[in-house]
């Protein structure tokens, strides 16, 4: 086999495992995967085992063969604090194992998925690298989700309509798709739990969906009029974010309606279908109101017959409500603002570097705030040392935990790579294309969402972010289109 043919070859493997990669993405919690990389963990991606392949094939041999974005240093920066405060926190050597974990391997693990999380930016940040190569990843991205929503649409059937024997039968497919069974009240995809779900659509779907639509583009070749398959895509999303029942995954989805029409109000078509009588609905504050509030309906209506969900309004009217119970702990969410005061607690111990990646639950017992907690069922839960109790104690906010675990140095060096990619979404949003302001727009969108989902979850092995990060910095590095190549993509946009 000559060089030429040896090319072609791996070409052929990268777009395979590329294809792969990004169609598995929805799929987080495989149950097939061995203990060497993340078996015993929650968290499992299936994305993983493409991207070793694209890692060997694609990724290494760019990092030596072209100049690298600049949102690289600012990362791998972080790498090397977090290195340091975990070398540091190891050679302290007096952390009593927990729950069987040691200290050394609490950092192994997390040292690992820190590297998975970088393995996952770098890659998607690099493979891409023409706009030809970032609308065929859409078009991949899609159909996993396509496959996702599906799934999950079978399962909202049994939530409208509870059936034990169709419950049983989609329950025994899951144990092949995911570690965790299915919820009879909640619809959670190929995931973990509809949190997870509701998170990951809004993050890795959503962004691109909204972008498409209100600027009239499409990555297909199919559209009639204003009809596109983002349209149908879009619809599908957040009816099943509805059926997640997702408190987080409902205030992202009000939210990125509203900044949806702030960054892209549609005036052409609010010209051809509001009178000039109704001027006022012209402006884009007024559609963004509108329109939130009519997902805001569309949430109330969905979930009035969840009593989990349902604890956002009931809390006002339920007579079994004691005089001291706060709202917050009503609706189960007292005990998040415990573990991030218990982070900022160890970050005034450790404010250089923190306690050291992962190392947040061992420190957890000590830095507690003294209070009564016995109505915070979580809590105690966490106190008290059982047999099955496999999960250690996590800050449930990412910040919160680069804050304890890497201290000063690592929030400034992982703010400076947010900012940097926030910087990439900038420049294509004022970019004169339409391609790159698609793009610009929609990383804006994905940024606004992370600014929420930031704050439910704190591990760096979840993909959605790095994903979505590596798009917009692929996007960004992508040499500007011809004035050719950006008649066409006007033409495409309709």
């Amino acid at each position: 086999m000559n060089k030429i043919e040896a090319s072609r070859w791996l070409g052929k493997v990268q777009a395979i495992c590329w294809a792969l990669f990004l169609v598995c993405l929805p799929i987080t919690s495989f149950p097939f995967f061995p203990s060497g990389i993340g078996g015993d963990t929650l968290i499992r991606p299936l994305s993983i085992y493409p991207l070793m392949v694209l890692l060997l094939i694609a990724t290494l041999p760019r990092l030596f063969k072209s100049p690298l974005p600049k949102t690289f240093l600012p990362l791998f920066a972080f790498v090397v604090v977090a290195l340091i405060s975990s070398v540091f926190s190891l050679a302290q050597g007096s952390l009593p194992s927990l729950e069987g974990v040691s200290v050394a391997s609490r950092l192994g693990r997390n040292l690992i998925t820190l590297g998975i999380g970088c393995a996952y930016y770098i890659t998607v940040a690099l493979i891409p690298r023409s706009r030809q190569d970032l609308d065929a990843s859409l078009r991949w991205l899609y159909l996993g989700f396509s496959l996702a929503l599906a799934w999950g649409s079978l399962q909202a059937v049994y939530v409208i309509h509870f059936s034990q024997s169709y419950f049983n039968l989609l329950s025994q497919v899951q144990e092949f798709i995911s570690t965790r069974k299915l919820f009879t009240t909640r619809v959670s995809g190929a995931t973990f739990e509809p949190k997870w779900f509701a998170e990951q659509i809004c993050l890795l779907l959503l962004p691109w969906l909204l972008g498409s639509v209100f600027q009239g583009r499409t990555v297909f070749k199919w559209r009639y009029r204003w009809i596109t398959v983002e349209l149908f895509l879009l619809a599908w999303a957040v009816a099943i974010v509805l059926f997640t029942f997702s408190r987080t995954g409902v205030a992202i989805l009000l939210l990125i309606t509203f900044m949806s029409f702030l960054l892209f109000p549609p005036k052409k078509m609010v010209a051809r279908l509001v009178p000039q009588k109704l001027s006022f609905l012209r402006n884009k504050y007024a559609l963004a109101g509108i329109a939130t509030l009519a997902i805001g309906v569309l949430v109330v209506v969905a979930g009035v017959n969840n009593r989990y969900f349902s604890r956002f309004w009931t809390y006002f009217t339920d007579e079994s409500v004691g005089a001291n119970r706060s709202y917050l702990e009503y609706i189960a969410f007292d005990q998040r603002f415990v573990y991030w005061q218990t982070a900022y607690r160890m970050y005034e111990a450790y404010p250089a570097l923190g306690v050291g990646l992962g190392n947040y639950a061992f420190y957890f017992d000590r830095m507690l705030p003294e209070r009564d907690y016995s109505r915070q069922p979580e809590i105690i839960r966490q106190l008290t040392p059982t047999e099955d109790r496999a999960r250690l104690a996590t800050p449930k906010n990412l910040y919160a935990r680069i804050l304890a675990e890497t201290g000063l140095l690592g929030v400034i060096t992982f703010t400076a790579f947010l900012v940097a990619v926030l910087g990439c979404a900038l420049f294509l949003w004022f970019s004169p294309g339409p391609q790159d302001k698609f793009w610009g727009g929609a990383g804006l969108l994905a940024f606004i969402v992370f600014l929420l989902v930031v704050f439910s979850f704190d591990s760096f092995a979840v993909p959605n972010m790095w994903v979505v990060f590596g798009l917009i910095t692929a996007a960004a590095h992508i040499p500007a289109a011809s004035p050719a190549e950006q008649k066409v993509a006007e033409i495409q946009g309709g």
